[in-house]
Order: C-alpha cells, then sequence, then structure tokens
C-alpha cells in the first residue's frame, strides 16, 4: 500500500475522537480521491504498455520458480526464457496441482510457491473432492486481490468525480472462514479478502467483521438486513442472487418501497460470479433510478483478473500489471493432446479463448476453467463468454456434469429408476428472491416414487457440490430442484428434430439459459 494510505489510516485513527465522523469522514475521502487519482496513472499503463508489463511480470515468476520444487522438478532456472517456460511446463488443471497443493496444505514450503502458505481459497469442487482449494500467497492477496481493489476504485472515482466511496459505508457480501489449525485457514477468498482488509478500509465497511464471516447465511443475511438498515451504504458489492435475498429481506423489514429509500445515497454496485443480464431487471425494480453504477468484475478464487472500466462499453479490463500472467488456448484446440497456447500479443478480436493463468499463489500455467473473448486489444478487454465443460452458473452454484451424473447414480441406486436422458436449466428468479434447477429427465424405469426421487437427488448434490449446498441451506437463495418426468423417446425425437441423431450427438446436460430444455419439453408434450 502506498505512503499516503499509511499515513492517512493513522491521521484517522488518531482524529476520531475529536472531530465529528461526517466532517473526518468528508476530508479522508478528499484526500484519498487525490490518491486515487495518482493511482489511476497505473490504469493509463495498462492501456498503453500492456506486453511491456506482462514481460515484466514474467521475469518476476522466473526468479521465484527457481526456487520451488515445482521449478526444480520442470527444471527450470532464473535464466528461463518464454520459450523454455512453455516447453518444459505443462497446462495444468486443479487435479494436476492438487499433489503440490496438498503438500502446502500440510505445511511444506516451497512447494509451488516460495516460503509457506496457511490460507487457502475454498473454491467450487472437481470431479476428485467435494471443494477445491487455491493457495493464497501474501504476494496475491496484496499484488493482486488488494491492489486490483484499488484500481477499481481509482476507475470509479475517475468516471464520477464526486465519488464519496470513502465517505459512506461499504457493503461487501462475503463467505465464511474456518480455522484448521494455527497454520491453515480455508474459506471463501471474499472472507480472506474481509478478514485481511487493510486497517484503512475498515471504518468504511459494513457490517461487522464477526457478522460477515458467519457460516450460517440465514443468519447472516438477517443480521446484515438489520444492521446495514441503519447505515449510509454509498456501495455494495456482491454476486447478484445473496444481493437479491438481502434486498427482500432489507425491505421486508422496513416497509419500504425500493432500496433508495432505506439507502438515500447509494451509487455503485460490483457485481461478478455470474452472468448479470438475469437480473438487470430486477435491480432496477430494487433501485428504481438511473444514476446507479453497474460495475461488472472478474475476480475469482484464483485472482482479480478484470473489471469494467467503461459503463458504456462492454467488457473488461484485463488487469496485466497485478502479478498474474497470461496465456490463451483458442477454443477449437481445448480437447487437444499439443494446443497452441498463445500469449498476450497473439490473440484476436471476436475469438473465444480458453484462459491460462500463472499467479503469485504457485498456480503455474492454470486453467481455472474460463473461456473469454476479447472485444478490445489496445487496450486488452475480454468478456466472460462461458466455461470449458457444460455448466449452471447462473446463481454461484457452479454445478458441472459430474456433479449431476453422480447425484443421478447415487439416487438411483439408493431409489431404483434408471434415467436414459436428462437436461437441467436454472428457474430464474423472482421478487420472492429464490430461483431453482428444473430437472427434464427421460426414465428407462421410473421410480417407485418421484417425489422422493427428487428431494434424494437434491441433497446427493448437494453432497457434491459445496456451493449449490449454500444456496440450497435452508431454501434461502434457492428452492429445491423441480423434476419432470418426460416420456423416454423425448430426446430422439428432439435429435432427430435437429439433424443430429447418431452416436456422436450429445444432450445438452446443463445450460444457463432454459432455450435447451424449453425445446426438449415441448417434445415430451407432443408425445403425451
Amino acid at each position: 500500500m502506498q505512503p499516503i494510505v499509511f499515513l492517512s489510516q493513522h491521521f484517522l485513527l488518531s482524529c476520531q475522537k475529536i472531530i465529528p465522523d461526517y466532517m473526518l469522514n468528508s476530508f479522508f475521502n478528499a484526500l484519498i480521491r487525490r490518491y486515487l487519482g495518482f493511482r489511476y496513472r497505473r490504469i493509463q499503463q495498462i492501456y498503453s504498455q500492456p506486453l511491456e508489463l506482462q514481460q515484466e511480470i514474467f521475469k518476476n515468476f522466473i526468479l521465484k520458480l527457481s526456487q520451488t520444487d515445482y521449478g526444480k522438478h520442470y527444471g527450470i532456472s532464473d535464466k528461463c526464457g518464454l520459450s523454455e517456460f512453455s516447453t518444459n511446463l505443462p497446462v495444468t488443471s486443479y487435479e494436476d496441482l492438487f499433489p503440490f497443493i496438498d503438500r502446502m496444505m500440510n505445511g511444506e514450503s516451497n512447494v509451488l510457491w516460495t516460503g509457506n502458505i496457511s490460507w487457502f481459497a475454498k473454491s467450487s469442487g472437481t470431479t476428485n473432492d467435494k471443494s477445491k482449494f487455491i493457495p493464497v500467497s501474501d504476494e496475491s492477496l496484496y499484488q493482486n486481490h488488494v491492489s486490483a481493489s484499488w484500481d477499481a476504485m481509482s476507475v470509479i472515482y475517475h468516471n464520477r468525480p464526486d465519488a464519496r466511496i470513502f465517505e459512506g459505508k461499504n457493503l461487501i457480501m462475503g463467505g465464511s472462514l474456518h480455522r484448521v489449525s494455527d497454520d491453515l485457514t480455508t474459506g471463501d477468498v471474499s472472507a480472506i479478502l474481509l478478514h485481511r482488509m487493510p486497517m484503512v478500509g475498515r471504518p468504511f465497511y459494513t457490517p461487522d467483521f464477526t457478522t460477515a464471516i458467519l457460516p450460517d447465511w440465514e443468519e447472516k443475511i438477517e443480521k446484515i438486513a438489520r444492521i446495514c438498515m441503519h447505515e449510509d451504504v454509498v456501495m455494495f458489492a456482491g454476486v447478484p442472487t445473496w444481493t437479491i435475498v438481502l434486498f427482500n429481506r432489507i425491505l421486508e423489514i422496513t416497509g419500504k418501497s425500493h432500496i433508495r429509500e432505506v439507502w438515500p445515497n447509494v451509487k455503485s454496485y460490483l457485481h461478478g460470479g455470474v452472468g448479470f443480464d438475469p437480473y438487470v431487471d430486477q435491480f432496477k425494480q430494487f433501485i428504481p433510478f438511473d444514476d446507479v453504477e453497474y460495475y461488472e468484475v472478474y475476480n475469482a478464487s484464483e485472482g482479480y483478473f478484470a473489471f469494467q472500466d467503461r459503463l458504456d462499453q462492454k467488457g473488461m479490463l484485463l488487469l496485466v500489471d497485478n502479478a498474474i500472467f497470461y496465456e490463451f488456448i483458442p477454443a477449437d484446440q481445448i480437447d487437444d493432446a499439443n494446443p497452441d497456447v498463445l500469449t498476450l500479443k497473439d490473440v484476436e478480436l471476436g475469438k473465444d479463448y480458453c484462459i491460462v493463468i500463472t499467479t503469485t499463489g504457485g498456480l503455474w500455467r492454470y486453467k481455472p476453467g474460463d473461456m473469454v473473448r476479447f472485444v478490445s486489444t489496445l487496450p486488452y478487454r475480454i468478456v466472460v463468454s462461458g466455461r470449458t465443460k457444460h455448466y449452471i452458473n447462473v446463481f454461484g452454484e457452479e454445478v458441472m456434469v459430474h456433479n449431476t451424473d453422480d447425484a443421478l447414480r447415487k439416487t438411483c441406486e439408493k431409489l431404483g429408476g434408471k434415467v436414459s436422458d436428462y437436461t437441467v436449466a436454472p428457474i430464474f428468479m423472482d421478487q420472492s428472491g429464490k430461483g431453482g434447477h428444473e430437472w427434464l429427465v427421460a426414465f428407462a424405469e421410473l421410480p417407485p416414487d418421484l417425489s422422493h426421487f427428487a428431494s434424494e437427488l437434491d441433497k446427493a448434490l448437494r453432497a457434491n457440490n459445496s456451493d449449490y449446498d449454500a444456496k440450497r441451506h435452508k431454501d434461502i437463495a434457492l428452492q429445491p430442484l423441480l423434476l419432470n418426468a418426460v416420456p423416454p423417446s423425448t430426446f430422439h425425437h428432439w435429435l432427430r428434430s435437429k439433424g443430429r441423431l447418431g452416436g456422436q450427438s450429445k444432450i445438452p446436460r446443463l445450460s444457463n439459459s432454459r432455450n435447451f430444455l424449453e425445446e426438449i419439453k415441448s417434445f415430451s408434450l407432443d408425445l403425451k
């Protein structure tokens, strides 16, 4: 953090008892505005010198890699160039790095990154486990997540010079933490960031940190609502799913008709994790004013990659100076044994790429599983265009095909029934604040009790996926899944209508839209 911020926080703490809060906060906001104006020069460098910045980051990574067990295993020296790096080091998935991460979680040092790492961000599961654990080193915390947060603030203040984010309160919907031992803490990356937030930001954050990291979301929503309804919230951030649940509860408690009646000065919302398009109309009902700014951010457990720097343009600015080295695999080569792996200088507009990252947490040439598309190249701006595999992530649940396949298998084994085909789509949220999943299942052999089958299937899916389980907890955000049994020939007739009958044709198991499900359902009605 820059010296001006350190001086500011000490000044703030020393003056809190002698200057009224509103005057002190106004002064501090003006001071921070000056700092952010200076910091905005970083954004201008990202605009004008992206390749040079990436090259410098690469050099720093090689020095670290050569000191780790992972680097020594692949023969990486501190003189390694990009060609040797890309030839010697494989592109990796979580399963590839898990043995090394497991060693780190058991206290070994200099495995994937130099020194010991005691913080691990818990994310959605893989084929091997219910959850995955992403190393969060001090470098990745401060040089990436915290640094990117300051950069985002500099953009907001640049776009709106009268911003008063450091004059009012900021509400961030965080996750929870689990202290495994004195040397190991796991949890959502949002909770790690809140717990380790620099002191300068704490007076402007709401609610209190104990409430913010509560593991019980029903209790957390209730407490946040009752605390924050009395605060002057000027900015809020979080996944739309939980934000909608919170807003509904605040309006229920206060009896107000919209959120601006509760927070008259709220102007900014930072959202990410899921696509925002399905939620736009709901947020316009919650805050029916045109002066609210909606910023999309690309902040994952693995790193803070990008944020929207222009409100009138689609796309997020790729953060090329925040301790991440980027590579990209063309979409049509994802399943190739030896795909072309491109650096930033070789990407093209309008094409989809699987993003590959190297981070200061020790994720070397790692595939987070996201597909991105470049909408500009100077500066480099991206949109998240999908996932590398079928998935549903409308509500932040990140349900993958292996989750649903396994849940179906276990439920059939337990209750009977045989499944020939299925597809799953979201039930989008309404004003009740609850969404869900609709399953269209063709049974070759019906289970004795469909209602019981649906209930057990929901339980099995919750056991397979920690993010889905969190959203389903006490029905706060997601209602129980809706199961519709259709005639066995339904999917066959749908494939025929598309001219896709044949051994290579596959049913779209999971989708973030209802298009496939509604089409297939129409064939089931014709067959009944």
